[in-house]
């Protein structure tokens, strides 16, 4: 680890704290209805589409008809997509001729695009016309992302409300989350990524002549290489090279500030066209983490305790500079593997573990955005997790199966962490032997079970899926590395998916007919089952009166709440999963130390 490694992961972190307040702000005004700086120019444009679509702006919704439009919306975009994939080869914007994509790939496909996940069982680039990147992933870009936030505000609403019935309006919500939240961004974002040298046109790919031809081994529709007779690999010789382009910017931005993930190119933002210099990359960095840190922000100031918004965000900071550090520290390390070899910094060489990495961001940047991503729901690399050392690794994998609390998702964070709230007020309740309160709020028995459900759904869907996958050949035929590695593998495959991340380990075939189909129910559960006991608490909490605080209530507002949620999220979260993490990337480590391998 260098100062000037720390230096640049403290910078990233000041800019999110110094945007946290402003961002929040402008949120809770859009959501409150009131007037914004951008109204004269949006509000004309809400309206109409409020006319052509039959929406009654006034109207509210209960959380039985807010959960039901929000499934309605999310069934139709996701067949809409389905069909758009499968028909792509007769739709326009396709110069590379591109056919329809699978049946059981485009399931997969808009299953994740339409839960905010973006995992990828393909090559953007060979796979995806420019007209399915542009009217049908990035158009769920932006909704998937407005669903979350949307789904979020209606949670603070349920805290905030007194007596009633209602949430809110969620056709509104993800208008205005649309236009006012996420377009204005996403096009000066766009602008810059394009001052950094990512294309944005309709241009179709490029051939050039390699100055030297490449031997290149030569790959089965499997994934894995092809072998002679003799078992030796065969080679390809390549002269020509295909240089990918098309309207690149406009889909990096909102995938990274709708914390949506996915790549317009297979290597993603490790591609020099997603993600050119370190100022692109640290631009899709502050992206990523703004809004959901905005958030916390949002969260204090509509419940009238800024306070409680603080401790909140304290709470997800820990645990972010927690993950970082031994993230950081594991690469730095360098690999036990090389014992002998110098692995340290200077001024010929990066030192550490750089296999995986870019040269032009370093151990520093790869482990922070590593950590970034995989503490949102965004999914989006700059480097490769199956490259990085076990503990490294471990970093991301532990993230995820904290179910979006470290910032989280747009909006999907905010609610996941709601949930944990209202575990750690009924934990603290019963410690000194009175109903738990939040914020006014009685947390009682069907709030609780609620959460619980909530909490309950996620690990059981990743382990029932990564335990059948490890123990039948469908599943590990698909691992490129056996033992623990290979375990990691699998298990990052089914976090991923059920926490809506949609980052890859990297050395997992995914795209086969059984983890298609798979992983692609597994974003289904992770995001619906667990949407809906959320909205059954919002409807809840809104239905009940405020009690005034007494000299048993806990308040939400200081260090130890904070530090009580965070232990509530390690212990409900990570040690649920432990025994999985033992025997993989813990037992991967102690193994590499021991100098053995598989």
């Amino acid at each position: 680890m260098t100062a000037n490694g720390w230096f640049q992961i403290l910078f990233f972190f000041a800019l999110v704290l110094l945007a946290t307040k402003p961002l929040g702000i402008f949120m809770a005004r859009v959501f409150n209805g009131e007037r914004t700086f951008l109204d004269p120019v949006l509000r004309p444009i809400e309206k109409l589409i409020y006319r052509t679509t039959g929406v009654d702006e006034g109207h509210e919704m209960r959380w039985t008809e807010y959960a039901f439009s929000m499934l309605l919306f999310s069934v139709v975009s996701m067949l809409a997509l389905y069909l758009l994939q499968r028909a792509q080869a007769h739709l326009p914007f396709n110069p590379q001729k591109l056919a329809g994509v699978a049946p059981d790939l485009a399931f997969n496909t808009a299953a994740s695009f339409t839960t905010n996940t973006n995992w990828q069982n393909y090559s953007g680039e060979t796979t995806m016309s420019y007209f399915t990147q542009m009217a049908g992933l990035a158009y769920h870009n932006f909704t998937s992302a407005a669903v979350g936030i949307a789904l979020a505000i209606a949670f603070i609403r349920g805290i905030v409300r007194r007596e009633k019935e209602t949430l809110g309006n969620f056709w509104v919500d993800l208008v205005r989350c649309t236009l006012w939240v996420l377009l204005p961004f996403c096009i000066v974002g766009a602008l810059l990524l394009v001052s950094q040298g990512v294309p944005q046109n309709l241009k179709p790919y490029d051939t050039v002549k390699l100055v030297e031809p490449q031997q290149v081994a030569k790959v089965g529709s499997d994934g894995k290489p092809v072998v002679d007779t003799s078992g030796k690999p065969v080679t390809d010789t390549v002269t020509d090279q295909n240089i990918a382009q098309g309207p690149v910017a406009s889909q990096e931005i909102i995938k990274e500030w709708g914390t949506n993930g996915g790549g317009f190119f297979n290597s993603n933002s490790a591609h020099p066209f997603e993600n050119p210099t370190p100022l692109s990359n640290l631009i899709e960095m502050f992206s990523i983490f703004a809004i959901s840190s905005g958030l916390t922000y949002t969260l204090g100031r509509m419940t009238g305790s800024q306070r409680h918004g603080w401790a909140v965000w304290g709470a997800m900071a820990v645990l972010f500079l927690a993950g970082v550090t031994v993230a950081y520290w594991a690469e730095a390390l360098g690999n036990p593997m090389l014992a002998g070899t110098d692995q340290h910094v200077s001024a010929l060489q990066a030192g550490g573990n750089m296999e995986g990495k870019e040269v032009r961001f370093g151990i520093a940047n790869t482990s922070l955005w590593a950590t970034i991503t995989t503490d949102t729901s965004c999914g989006a690399v700059n480097g490769f997790h199956d490259s990085f050392t076990p503990l490294g690794g471990m970093i991301p994998l532990t993230n995820m199966m904290l179910s979006e609390t470290i910032f989280g998702g747009v909006g999907a964070g905010m609610y996941g962490v709601l949930i944990y709230i209202i575990l750690a007020v009924f934990i603290a309740g019963l410690m000194v032997g009175r109903t738990p309160e939040y914020l006014g709020k009685k947390i009682e028995a069907y709030d609780v079970k609620m959460a619980m459900l909530v909490s309950l759904v996620f690990p059981l869907a990743i382990l029932s899926f990564a335990a059948v996958s490890a123990l039948y050949q469908f599943g590990t035929s698909s691992i490129s590395n056996p033992g623990p590695h290979g375990l990691s593998q699998i298990m990052y495959a089914f976090t991923s998916t059920a926490a809506n991340n949609g980052s890859a380990f990297g050395g997992l075939n995914g795209n086969t007919l059984y983890y298609n189909t798979a992983l692609g129910m597994n974003t289904l559960i992770g995001r619906f089952l667990m949407i809906i006991p959320m909205l059954a608490i919002a409807g809840n909490l809104a239905r009940k009166k405020v009690v005034p605080p007494s000299l048993g209530t806990f308040p939400v507002t200081t260090p130890l709440f904070s530090t009580l949620l965070i232990g509530v999220v390690v212990i409900v979260g990570a040690l649920t999963f432990f025994p999985a993490l033992s025997l993989g990337p813990i037992l991967e480590h102690l193994l590499m130390a021991a100098g053995k391998t598989f």
